[in-house]
């Protein structure tokens, strides 16, 4: 009869690997999730100077009450329109809003102004007066839409940016 070659109390182990217990495997997979749900939650959306501003709108109603409601900037449509002459100005302040935050719709052409003018909607001033300021226009550029339809279409956007020759200059 053969016998092999190895004594009993050894085991052939060719080509084995070392294993770890389940509890081991389990903690190591626990670890690991726990990790990734940390990372996700303390970062959000990889964005360049975005930061949420929230800031109290106010209404009126008809029986002369005020309300007061909290946005966000995300939350503020801005239609922004070239009034010039100047290519692409619209798009390039249409992106830089967006970068900041903003809620901004694709970019129109408007009348020819003189002026940069930034009307906005009953309870958005706010929005309006940091609008110009990012865009840096005086607030004396601000002005309430009050039934006014500047840009087609864009009468129940909450603010509408009409670029005049003053911005095309800054750039």
């Amino acid at each position: 009869m053969s016998q092999s070659s190895q004594p009993p109390h050894e085991t052939p182990i060719p080509g084995s690997h070392y294993q770890p217990a389940l509890s081991i495997v389990l903690i190591i997979v626990a670890l690991f999730v726990a990790s990734t749900f940390v990372m996700l939650r303390s970062t959000g959306p990889v964005s360049q100077n975005t930061s949420t501003t929230t800031l109290p709108a106010t209404t009126t109603t008809a029986k002369g009450s005020t309300t007061t409601t909290v946005r966000s900037k995300a939350q503020v449509r801005v239609q922004v329109a070239n009034g010039t002459a100047v290519s692409g100005l619209a798009r390039s302040y249409t992106q830089q809003l967006q970068t900041l935050g903003w809620d901004t719709l694709p970019q129109l052409n408007a009348a020819k102004v003189t002026a940069t003018i930034v009307y906005y909607n009953p309870g958005y001033l706010w929005a309006a007066q940091q609008i110009a300021g990012a865009i840096r226009v005086s607030s004396s550029a601000i002005q309430p839409l009050a039934g006014l339809s500047p840009v087609a279409g864009a009468s129940g956007d909450d603010v509408i940016v009409i670029l005049g020759p003053d911005v095309a200059i800054k750039g």
